[in-house]
């Protein structure tokens, strides 16, 4: 049945590239021109999706054709997920007992002591490949039946087919200008980079152009198919799923293929796969697993009998998404009065106060913000006082469902139609 199974072999593959082809030209790689100076410092070490991609579609095409899990009762699709999440903790586990032992200067022979661990690892990672494309295979089919309830189907196969794949993914080197936050440049780099070749690169770059650099870390690709982290992040997993399979659905649409055109339209597009990730996502904890829906927070008890604890001497609770909005428009303004170095000043020392409250940025930067604010599907964070988060949000509550939303943002071509759209 292989991809055939959503239409003829022709078009099936016709389909594949051509999404190859937009993707490519869209958020995954960066666009010509000014671009190409920065990369003087990446071509070497830059991912080649190309040759992932059809490597990828092989792979997919085997499992297609299989097609094991739909001769598969619920139970067994289930168990089959759940002991893949068991599999990926015992081999994360395993790795960190590992490290730990070649990282202890009090070890003589790492090896030697690290041998037992090294075989159960290979040993894991052996059970991994044999039952990771059939746990792939069982929840893209989950993801499906959801995308098909809410109406994002034609003839009852999402366009296009989901296909994802769990693979190491590519870091990403964002460029922004020092002067103003706007992502000039997203170069995909190969994963597993070092921290000191990191380091070397941002400092290079930063050097070299002047301007703000950071190499992170990302959860997915809206390449075809779609790439995925490995996790144990259930709800992760199923959200990133749905968020990557969004862009290659807008990727079909004027609002994907201009994905890169505006700082704008690569926000509404952000944050509109943001949030069909959100609420498909959930849809498939609800359904298929709900053990591994996030608990609510427990309501604090009331007794009226009893006055309200004295609270004046104990410090508010950090907020991280709070202390981020204040710390991104704080950044903007001095940036808008020209005071870049007050600016990169202030913004390290935010970093501490994040750091000193147990989040580990290694780097707040125009960079930084030029990456993550474009991700505003909820209030608040990185995005500042942008006003094109909250106009997607006041679209998607307008609209009458997912797929309304949906379909009348990915026909969008600028921010201005949106803003048209959320008028009251």
């Amino acid at each position: 049945m292989s991809l055939m199974k959503y239409f003829n072999p022709a078009i099936s593959y016709l389909l594949a590239f051509a999404l190859i082809l937009l993707t490519l030209n869209a958020s995954n790689m960066p666009p010509g021109g000014k671009v190409e100076q920065y990369r003087i410092f990446t071509r070497m070490i830059e991912f080649d999706y190309v040759n992932w991609t059809i490597n990828a579609l092989f792979v997919k095409d085997e499992q297609a054709g299989l097609d094991a899990q739909r001769y598969l009762p619920d139970s067994s699709q289930k168990k089959i997920v759940k002991d893949y999440f068991n599999l990926v903790r015992d081999i994360d586990e395993t790795e960190a007992a590992i490290n730990k032992i070649y990282a202890d200067p009090g070890v003589p022979n790492p090896l030697e002591k690290a041998s037992v661990l090294l075989k159960k690892s290979d040993g894991l990672k052996a059970d991994q490949q044999k039952l990771g494309p059939l746990a792939e295979s069982v929840l893209q089919q989950q993801v499906d039946q959801i995308l098909a309830e809410d109406g994002l189907t034609l003839g009852g196969q999402p366009i296009p087919p989901l296909l994802y794949h769990v693979t190491p993914l590519p870091m990403a080197l964002i460029i922004s200008p020092r002067n103003t936050i706007r992502q000039d440049a997203n170069i995909s780099l190969l994963p597993g980079l070092s921290i000191e070749q990191i380091v070397t690169l941002e400092k290079d770059v930063e050097k070299t152009f002047n301007v703000s650099a950071l190499v992170t870390d990302i959860g997915g690709v809206g390449i075809y198919p779609t790439m995925v982290l490995d996790t144990t992040d259930m709800n992760f997993l199923s959200d990133t799923i749905a968020h990557e399979w969004t862009h290659n659905f807008l990727t079909l649409r004027p609002l994907g293929l201009n994905y890169d055109t505006t700082p704008e339209l690569r926000t509404m597009n952000e944050t509109t796969a943001s949030i069909v990730g959100d609420e498909v996502g959930t849809e498939v904890l609800k359904r298929f697993y709900p053990q591994y829906l996030p608990q609510p927070a427990a309501p604090s008890p009331q007794n009226n009998d009893q006055p309200p604890a004295q609270t004046e001497n104990k410090p508010p609770e950090f907020n991280f998404r709070e202390e981020m909005h204040t710390t991104r428009v704080t950044a903007d303004k001095l940036l808008a009065e020209g005071k870049i170095t007050d600016a990169e000043v202030y913004m390290e020392a935010q970093r501490q106060v994040f750091w000193a409250h147990g989040y580990q940025i290694r780097r707040l930067n125009q960079a930084y913000f030029a990456f993550y604010g474009a991700y505003a599907d909820v209030p608040g964070g990185a995005a500042g006082s942008d006003p094109v988060g909250p106009a997607v949000r006041a679209l998607r509550q307008k609209s009458a469902s997912l797929e309304d939303f949906l379909n009348r943002i990915s026909w969008m071509s600028s921010f201005g139609d949106l803003q048209k759209a959320v008028q009251p």
